[in-house]
């Protein structure tokens, strides 16, 4: 058996590395072996809810976290002075390191060939893939997974002009999406964009303010130890735009290639260009820009939230304008890249394509943005199209499960017209979906798959059980006004213990950590990383319990199968819209047919009563 993966982005990566390491042979096809997960924009890994899909590709038995931690510049928790349900990591990225490394794994990897070849065409028969043409040449495979990221019939757009290319003059091809198109699939047109890259020794930094890394041990991988974190981290530092700025924007305004009409595709509502800031957000008088460094081997910085459009004559000038950039040397123009994608809501959960048994499509192909979206996906349509090879159910991952769950029923259920960015808004679970409970989450799913060895799960299994000891601990574990901790204590503004108290409910208070408790307690036995998720478990019982009730509460129309092929004109007083989106997306549960956009809960009761008769007349749907 033979699986073809057709492009080596951080989607590609995943999905080609997960088929090989569950035995398949794989052939991952790439125009270029020199740039295996090239990080054509920003360089950086995680951030918010991005960060958290890391973990859950970790947990699951995917490469990304390993290679983020082991090639990071810069380690930042952010949002750490909110709850847990919306901390994430992100990592400032050595794009050379990250794309090198990615290349020598994948070399590497048993069962797994790198071929440098572009595919342009899929080959059906029977309704099942069967090959991918390249060239005059047919590949013949029993699965593929399409990850072509913006490569497919891509534009370049600067100003006035439209160069036919890929991301960094990378070729690109028409023929693919044609391939598509001609086997029935819709495709539509996205835009988006990246900034310039200012030679570094040409900035002032003194004008900006510096953003240095976190000094704790924090990480992606479980692997990942306290040895390996680095000491010397490379700082980012926060500029605004000014007046100036603004004004040659609004200036040349229509010389931008998004507002002169050359713009066919949708661009990224959450990652807007710096003229399009300033049309939808035309009260703020300034935006924030990070600076952050590109790569140990580069003098190059990477200038976050300036993307542009704009002819190079003009980026000039709104460079230029920026504080500690009026000497800068541009060493990359900013410019808007547009391309095909497909209409994800031809797709199953398992991203399978619902036209062509065995085809899978995953990353931006799918109407995504963000590596990190990119590399969830790759990991689920690999493993999905091994499984599948193996005649066995796929892996779907619930909402109340992960954020890759929730990324993927978005787009299958609800689609997308612009590129689809995951955010912690956009999981109603997300307390239950934390950056420290990734292993608990999915770890199981991953050794059942044969991502995991068998080394990693055993001591997952070990931290589960000395935090349930840790949590019981503190449960039994009490002080009284007698004791040391009754001062330091007072000493915080607490009234003196009248009464005891379980270590347990001491640190249910505020201003009180569980790394306090050590001054008092032996924690010896414990590792950081423990030690912070008993805390957050005891911090947040109340609302960690309460989530659970919801997601089990959900379950039950989650659990509620429904058929692939069921025809919902049989279903009367329907409403005429709800039995349209029913028909178009074929949901495969009562859960996700009550997440389609039409489909309103008056839908869901007809249907919950037309199937309870259907079932009790005829037996099992």
């Amino acid at each position: 058996m033979r699986i073809i993966v057709i492009g080596a982005g951080n989607a590609g990566v995943e999905a080609a590395l997960a088929s090989a390491r569950m035995g398949i042979e794989t052939i991952l096809l790439t125009i270029n072996t020199h740039r295996v997960a090239s990080m054509h924009c920003n360089p950086s890994i995680g951030g918010p809810a991005k960060g958290i899909v890391v973990r859950e590709i970790d947990a699951l038995g995917g490469q990304m976290a390993i290679t983020a931690d082991k090639t990071a510049l810069q380690f930042k928790m952010l949002n750490t002075n909110k709850g847990p349900g919306v901390q994430s990591l992100r990592v400032q990225s050595d794009k050379i390191a990250y794309s090198k490394m990615m290349e020598e794994v994948i070399f590497n990897t048993n069962n797994l060939t790198v071929r440098e070849a572009m595919a342009t065409g899929i080959i059906v028969k029977d309704g099942k893939v069967v090959g991918v043409q390249i060239g005059e040449e047919v590949l013949d495979c029993d699965a593929c997974v399409i990850t072509s990221g913006t490569y497919m019939s891509s534009k370049i757009l600067v100003g006035s002009t439209a160069t036919i290319s890929g991301p960094d003059k990378q070729p690109t091809t028409p023929l693919l999406s044609q391939s598509l198109r001609d086997l029935g699939f819709k495709t539509f047109r996205l835009k988006t964009g990246t900034p310039a890259r200012i030679k570094t020794n040409s900035i002032d930094f003194t004008q900006g303010i510096i953003q240095p890394g976190d000094t704790d041990f924090i990480h992606f991988s479980y692997d990942f130890k306290p040895s390996e974190f680095p000491k010397d981290q490379i700082p980012c530092y926060l500029i605004y735009t000014q007046p100036e700025t603004h004004a040659i924007i609004h200036l040349n305004l229509k010389k931008s290639a998004m507002y002169s009409g050359l713009v066919e595709g949708v661009g990224p509502r959450y990652c807007p260009s710096i003229e399009d800031k300033l049309v939808r957000f035309s009260d703020k008088d300034r935006h924030q820009i990070f600076l952050e460094p590109e790569s140990r081997f580069l003098d190059t910085t990477y200038i976050q939230g300036f993307s542009t459009s704009m002819p190079h004559d003009v980026q000039e000038l709104m460079i230029r304008s920026l504080p500690g950039f009026k000497d800068c040397v541009i060493d990359k123009y900013a410019y808007a890249i547009e391309y095909d994608a497909i209409d994800p809501l031809q797709l199953y959960p398992s991203l399978e394509t619902k036209l062509i048994q065995h085809l899978y499509c995953a990353g931006q192909i799918n109407g995504t943005s963000g590596y990190e979206e990119a590399a969830g996906q790759g990991l689920l349509a690999g493993i999905n199209a091994v499984l599948k090879l193996q005649n066995k159910d796929p892996l779907i991952l619930k909402r109340d499960e992960s954020y890759i769950g929730v990324m993927i029923d978005d787009l299958v259920t609800k689609g997308t017209k612009e590129p689809y960015r995951l955010l912690t808004s956009r999981a109603e679970h997300r307390l239950l979906l934390r950056h420290d409970n990734a292993e608990e989450r999915l770890s199981e799913m991953g050794y059942a798959v044969g991502l995991l060895p068998e080394s990693r799960i055993l001591a997952i299994r070990h931290d589960q059980l000395l935090l349930d000891q840790l949590l019981d601990k503190l449960k039994t574990l009490r002080f009284s006004s007698k004791d040391p901790i009754n001062q330091w204590m007072m000493d915080k503004g607490y009234a003196s213990l009248l009464e005891g108290i379980s270590a347990h409910d001491c640190v249910k208070r505020p201003r009180i950590l569980l790394s306090d408790l050590k001054q008092f307690i032996d924690l010896s036995e414990y590792n950081e990383d423990i030690i912070k998720k008993a805390e957050i478990r005891i911090k947040y019982e109340g609302y960690i319990v309460k989530a659970l009730k919801e997601a089990k509460r959900q379950a039950n129309l989650e659990n509620y199968p429904l058929s692939g092929t069921f025809d919902y004109k049989e279903v009367a007083h329907l409403s005429i819209e709800g039995r349209q989106k029913l028909n178009l997306i074929k949901p495969l549960s009562l859960g996700q047919a009550s997440r389609i956009s039409g489909v309103n809960p008056a839908d869901i009761s007809v249907l919950i009563n037309h199937l309870s008769i259907k079932k009790n007349n005829q037996g099992k749907l």
